[in-house]
């Protein structure tokens, strides 16, 4: 009886030995075959995504249009005699269109909401004398710095003589777009200010005395306001900073790229120039 005991317990264990040994092959070669259609299915769907993702410039080229989101800003962008857009960006942005092979819209946006326009696809990019501030480049995909600017506050020209230290603004009500550097610049100071829609709203409002000063982009005072312009009572007075524009485009944008080699070679034929000089800025340009 032990001895069948022990024969039962002998074969037990060599069945038991055999089908592990039999098994762990299959079991390799099953986990194997696993791996490798994972392996397979994960390539398939990695290569589906490259497939299906686009990049900026594609989507702008497939709908044939960019949007170019700007307010009424002269002299960058604002409209002529027959209602077109017209000014040194919205020049650069219709040559660029066209480099780019599709058409350009221009549309008005409210300055503050800017970063959802683009995140929207409401607009493509900001191209309206923006400047480069730390906000700007943390939210969008920028290109480089095309214009030097500085904010300077504007005043009726016959109390100029009264505010030419930033000290002297501290009594003063400022009008300044919302959204905007100058608003920035005026908060910083602890000045008190009145948001209005853009930066040609705020020169009406100190033109009608509503605000005492404004604060706007030095390119815009130098063409807006002075002799020979449409403010001839209002002047600039104080610099409260320097700064840099450049244009924005959604984050990661492969357009911001594409932008930079246009800069580059339109600066180097001398377009980039000879439109500066036609609206005036021709000072504040920067090399590309």
């Amino acid at each position: 009886m032990k001895k069948l005991i022990c024969l039962l317990l002998a074969l037990s264990m060599t069945a038991l030995l055999l089908a592990g040994c039999g098994s762990a092959p299959a079991a390799t070669d099953e986990t194997g075959d696993a791996a490798d259609t994972a392996a397979a299915d994960n390539g398939a769907n990695e290569g589906s995504a490259e497939g299906s993702a686009q990049s900026d410039m594609a989507y702008v080229q497939e709908k044939g249009v960019l949007v170019v989101g700007i307010t009424e800003f002269e002299p960058m962008d604002y409209k002529d005699a027959d209602g077109n857009w017209i000014g040194f960006d919205a020049d650069m942005a219709k040559a660029f269109a066209e480099s780019l092979g599709v058409e350009v819209e221009f549309t008005v946006i409210d300055w503050d909401n800017k970063i959802l326009e683009l995140d929207g696809k409401t607009i493509d990019c900001v191209w309206n004398g923006m400047t480069l501030t730390e906000d700007v480049l943390a939210a969008m995909e920028c290109s480089n710095a095309y214009c030097n600017n500085a904010q300077v506050v504007i005043v009726p020209a016959d109390k100029a003589d009264q505010y030419q230290t930033v000290e002297s603004l501290a009594d003063l009500n400022f009008a300044v777009e919302t959204g905007s550097a100058g608003e920035a610049e005026v908060s910083a100071l602890n000045l008190s200010y009145t948001p209005v829609v853009d930066q040609a709203t705020a020169l009406m409002e100190v033109a009608a005395g509503t605000c005492d000063a404004a604060v706007i982009d030095s390119l815009m005072a130098a063409a807006m306001v002075g002799e020979g312009t449409g403010y001839a009572d209002l002047t600039y007075t104080v610099g409260l900073n320097s700064e840099e524009y450049g244009v924005g485009f959604r984050k990661g944008s492969d357009l911001a790229e594409a932008l930079n080699q246009f800069f580059a070679s339109i600066y180097a034929d001398g377009t980039m120039s000879s439109l500066a000089e036609t609206y005036g800025v021709q000072a504040a340009l920067i090399a590309q």
